[in-house]
């Protein structure tokens, strides 16, 4: 497939940077199509990092008009572009919703209604469109609970219960079958896209693929983005001297993925998938406790330790973790790099960076918005 042209929206970002670099090195035309968001990219210019062998514009897929014109002669098109923060979505939701789902509607709408050379769609979905992840119960088997209640968590009763019985449930690792139960306006954002371009896809024959990445960590993540992702979040706050700040008790779960890793499954959508839905994790959970310290290690963090608030957001979930079977076995994807060793990418990087912690600013936003207990 090489030699066909590529239009990666939100291709100046994290991940669609890297997966920009990795388009250019395997031969394909590529286009950017990017409003470089200021809260992303600090006073809206292009990252240093960006690829200049890739054509860049500048442009906001709300705008219909200059994303027809970034799709013109396109072949394969990467839907990466989205306002991201989970927390930041409860209030400022007409943004997300604006961002996230009317930006991919302007996309498809143009696909349907004007002549295009687009043969292959790929979109970035997220595993936050699970909400809680897939549990046991010892008594009960497989069940799917929504959110814990707010009478446990305000008694610091962190893991969760099954809701037939109420005896405590194990996590699983999540499989793509799992009912969905977007727990913000961003993951409901997310699901819109997810089932948007699958449906729209079905209709036309155009083969479409959404991937649900789950934590995805490394270089190039913006530190001075307070919502962006975790690791990123407590390296900041180290790198300035302070702890992470640990909600409830640290022994939540995620699944934690190299944004190479994420790449190296982003082609093999790209070449292989039609019309399915795949997990993009390692099938491995890690506590955010865990993952905490091996920061503080790595960053030189003498003399801090975690700092384990017994507080909660709400909408958070306890346990999510991949179920990568399906994807290793209609993709041939194999996970490679490992969180402590992955990990020291994302540190070279951070040593780079100014570290701009916002963190107690973002806390006492989200606390006047009674998302923080």
């Amino acid at each position: 497939m090489p030699n066909k042209s590529v239009l990666v929206t939100g291709g100046a970002g994290f991940i669609g940077s890297h997966l920009v670099d990795a388009l250019l090195e395997e031969g394909y035309e590529v286009r950017v199509f990017d409003n470089l968001e200021p809260q992303v990219h600090r006073e809206g210019k292009v990252p240093d990092y960006f690829n200049r062998e890739a054509e860049f514009i500048r442009g906001d897929v709300r705008d219909r008009e200059a994303l027809s014109r970034a799709l013109k002669g396109v072949e394969v098109v990467f839907h990466h572009a989205a306002a991201v923060g989970v927390g930041q979505s409860m209030y400022e939701i007409r943004r997300y919703v604006e961002t996230n789902t009317l930006g991919s509607a302007n996309l498809l709408d143009i696909l349907a209604n004007e002549k295009h050379k687009v043969e292959r769609l790929v979109v970035a979905s997220s595993m936050s469109i699970y909400g809680e992840g897939k549990y046991l119960c010892p008594h009960c088997g497989v069940i799917y609970p929504k959110l814990r209640p707010d009478e446990q968590l305000k008694e610091q009763r962190w893991e969760m219960r099954c809701p037939h019985c109420g005896g405590e449930a194990k996590p699983e690792a999540t499989d793509e079958d799992k009912p969905l139960y977007p727990s913000s306006i961003y993951a409901i954002t997310k699901r819109s896209q997810e089932e948007s371009f699958l449906c729209f896809g079905r209709a036309y024959r155009i083969p479409t693929v959404a991937l649900r990445y789950f934590n995805v960590y490394g270089p190039r993540q913006a530190l001075s983005n307070p919502y962006t992702g975790v690791a990123a979040i407590f390296s900041a706050r180290i790198l300035n001297g302070r702890p992470p700040v640990v909600y409830e008790d640290g022994l939540q779960s995620r699944d934690f993925i190299h944004v190479q890793d994420i790449v190296e499954a982003t082609l093999l959508a790209m070449e292989k998938g039609d019309f399915q839905v795949f997990n993009v994790g390692t099938g491995r959970p890690l506590t955010v406790l865990e993952m905490a310290r091996i920061l503080i290690e790595k960053l030189g963090g003498e003399g801090l330790e975690p700092q384990i608030v017994g507080r909660y957001r709400r909408g958070d979930i306890r346990h999510c973790y991949a179920d990568i079977t399906k994807i290793q076995k209609r993709l041939g994807f194999q996970p490679r790099v490992k969180f402590e060793e992955g990990i020291s990418d994302l540190i070279a990087w951070v040593n780079r960076e100014e570290a701009i912690d916002r963190f107690q600013e973002v806390e006492e936003e989200l606390a006047s918005k009674s998302l923080v207990v």
